[in-house]
């Protein structure tokens, strides 16, 4: 009997199905309990018994139900980039300024007008603004010019001719380019453009004015005087040009070679030349330009033709180049 009920009755570990793990595509038969443990490092997957290939197979089926929670995805590059715009500061939107010790009062949406401006990026929320022990959002510029650029990014208004100067400096600060725009198009500046293109043709003008400077300098402090002179030749022709000369070649411009040339190879015994040049511009704006450029520096000069440089050269040619007389004054 206890046979047959042995081969009748099978026993419960034959009745019990063997437990299955997961298969490759995640389906299987009765699961042990799970727990699933994310972690910020290696986000590892662990079960309560430890058994092989639970890891991995939660893990597959996370990334199938959330395909964009894995490191590096769209989603975690948005978390991430929406935690490094956080605002560093928040603003009102009226904004009282403290420029320099000038005060001004105007909307956030007036300093913010040009997204691409320095004032823009100033109030943006990205970087800290100092205050002032009244509150007012502090500025380190001269306010001087500073009510120019709020009226202009309030309605487009240009500043007086005597102003221009001042508020480009400002606006280039502040990189307000449409108002850099329109002062460039307005006087004095657009004459400035113009000048400065005939003055590019000059060589070494710049070095010339310092050398001026420094001459006038030095010998009004070896004769302890309040002014110096100095001899400036100014010349606008490649070469010496006579009345010897003008029959023969019939023109201001002509070509020599280089051994007759150097026939002409002469230096004027001056302290300062200015020349040759190839521009409309005469030798009297040139002169213009050099006592314009020493009054901008705060320096007075006057000048006057003293006659022209008398040096033979060759049979009947002399130089005949001008010669100007600067008389610096220095106080």
């Amino acid at each position: 009997m206890q046979q047959n009920g042995a081969a009748e009755t099978p026993s419960r570990a034959a009745d019990t199905p063997p437990l299955r793990r997961f298969g490759p595509e995640g389906r299987s038969g009765p699961q042990p309990r799970v727990m699933v443990v994310f972690s910020a490092a290696s986000e590892s997957v662990e079960s309560l018994d430890g058994g092989p290939g639970l890891a991995g197979a939660t893990a597959g089926l996370q990334e199938q139900e959330h395909p964009k929670t894995a490191v590096g995805s769209p989603r975690g590059n948005r978390s991430k980039a929406a935690l490094s715009f956080t605002p560093v500061q928040e603003f009102p939107e009226v904004i009282p300024l403290n420029v320099g010790g000038t005060c001004f009062t105007t909307r956030l949406s007036t300093l913010c007008r040009y997204e691409d401006s320095m004032l823009a990026a100033m109030f943006s929320g990205r970087h800290h603004m100092p205050q002032d022990s009244d509150g007012r959002y502090f500025i380190d510029r001269d306010g001087a010019y500073f009510g120019d650029i709020l009226n202009f990014l309030r309605g487009g208004e240009l500043p007086q001719r005597d102003r221009v100067r001042g508020v480009h400096r400002e606006a280039q600060y502040y990189s307000i380019g449409p108002l850099l725009d329109s002062l460039e198009d307005t006087q004095p500046l657009t004459g400035e453009k113009v000048r400065q293109a005939f003055l590019d043709l000059l060589p070494y003008y710049k070095d010339n004015l310092e050398r001026i400077v420094e001459i006038a300098k030095l010998r009004a402090m070896q004769r302890k005087a309040r002014f110096a002179k100095l001899k400036v030749c100014v010349y606008k022709e490649e070469m010496p040009i006579t009345p010897y000369e003008r029959p023969l070649f019939n023109s201001l411009r002509f070509e020599r070679s280089e051994s007759e040339a150097k026939l002409f190879e002469h230096h004027c015994e001056v302290d300062v030349s200015f020349g040759p040049w190839e521009a409309v511009a005469d030798v009297y704006d040139l002169l213009h330009c050099i006592v314009g450029d020493l009054a901008e520096r705060g320096i007075t000069a006057d000048q006057q033709c003293i006659g022209v440089c008398d040096k033979h050269l060759i049979n009947h040619y002399y130089c005949k180049r001008p010669i100007y007389e600067f008389k610096i004054t220095w106080w």
